[in-house]
C-alpha cells in the first residue's frame, strides 16, 4: 500500500469535488430531486457531478481499486482496497444554504477504513485522518486534530443530524443520552464528526446510516484519538447505528445508556 500515493489521490479527489460542487452552492433555483416515495432524501446535479469527478481521478490514478459511492454503481477492484465516497454528505443542508455539508472520502480494506477525509469546500477546511496523520488544513493554515478529554457525559456536547434520529426506538436511545449531556445540538451532518476530531464536541449519535456516511468520519476521529462503534460496541463501518465519542470514558457512559434500545 503506497500511502503517499493514496494521500495524493485523496487530495486530488477532494480538489476535483470542490471544483465540481462550488458553482452549485447557494445558486438560486437549484433543483433537488427526491430519492424517496415516502419522506425526503434529496439529490442534486452537484452530488452526481462531484462523484463522477472523483471517479475520474481514480480511473486515472488507481484503476485497480474498488469504489462504493452514493450516487453511482459500485465498482469491483482487484487491489483489496475500496474507496468509499459521499460527494455531498448533508444534501439537505446544501440545498438550504448552510455550510455544514461535506465531501466524504475513505479508503477501506476488509477490516474497515484505514484513511479518510472530511472536506468542506465552501469554508475551505479539510480534515484528514490515517497513516499517521490527524490534521486540519484550513484558512488559518494547518493544525493538529486531537479529541478532547471530557470526563463525564454531564460535561459533554452531543450532536445528531435529525431530531427524529431514526426509528422510535432509535430516538428513545438518543434521548436517554441527551438527557444526561450538558448540551445537545442538531443538523450538522458530517461536520459534527469533524468537530469531535477538532476537540470542539464530544459525541455524535446517529442511526440509519450507510457505509459512505460513516467510513470517512471513523478514520478521521480514530486518527485524532476518538472512538466510533455501533450501539452494541462493535464495528460501525457498514452503517446503521453509530456512536462516535471523543474518548473511551465518554463512549462507555453513552454506550451503557443505549443498551436498552439495541
Amino acid at each position: 500500500m503506497d500511502q503517499t500515493e493514496i494521500i495524493e489521490t485523496a487530495n486530488d479527489m477532494a480538489d476535483a469535488a470542490r471544483a465540481a460542487i462550488l458553482p452549485y452552492f447557494r445558486r438560486f433555483g437549484l433543483a433537488a430531486e427526491n430519492k424517496l416515495t415516502s419522506g425526503f432524501d434529496p439529490v442534486t446535479a452537484a452530488d452526481r457531478v462531484a462523484e463522477l469527478a472523483m471517479r475520474a481521478v481514480l480511473a486515472r490514478r488507481r484503476p485497480m481499486d474498488g469504489i462504493l459511492g452514493e450516487e453511482h454503481a459500485p465498482v469491483e477492484g482487484t487491489s483489496g482496497l475500496t474507496w468509499v465516497l459521499d460527494p455531498i454528505d448533508g444534501t439537505r443542508g446544501f440545498i438550504s444554504g448552510t455550510p455544514t455539508w461535506g465531501v466524504l472520502i475513505a479508503l477501506s480494506d476488509e477490516n474497515g477504513p484505514v484513511f479518510g477525509m472530511i472536506d468542506q469546500p465552501y469554508i475551505g477546511e479539510r480534515f484528514v485522518g490515517g497513516f499517521g496523520q490527524a490534521v486540519l488544513h484550513g484558512p488559518h493554515g494547518e493544525m493538529p486534530l486531537r479529541c478532547r478529554g471530557t470526563k463525564r457525559l454531564a460535561e459533554a456536547t452531543l450532536f445528531t443530524t435529525f431530531p427524529e434520529v431514526g426509528t422510535a426506538s432509535d430516538r428513545q436511545g438518543f434521548e436517554a443520552v441527551a438527557a444526561q449531556a450538558r448540551l445537545t445540538r442538531y443538523g450538522m451532518d458530517c461536520y459534527a464528526y469533524a468537530l469531535i476530531a477538532l476537540g470542539q464536541a464530544d459525541l455524535v449519535i446517529e442511526a440509519g446510516l450507510n457505509a459512505y456516511d460513516i467510513q470517512a468520519p471513523i478514520a478521521v476521529i480514530e486518527a485524532a484519538g476518538g472512538i466510533v462503534t455501533d450501539w452494541s460496541g462493535g464495528p460501525a463501518h457498514h452503517g446503521g447505528r453509530a456512536l462516535a465519542a471523543a474518548n473511551k470514558r465518554l463512549h462507555a457512559e453513552a454506550l451503557e445508556l443505549l443498551q436498552p434500545f439495541v
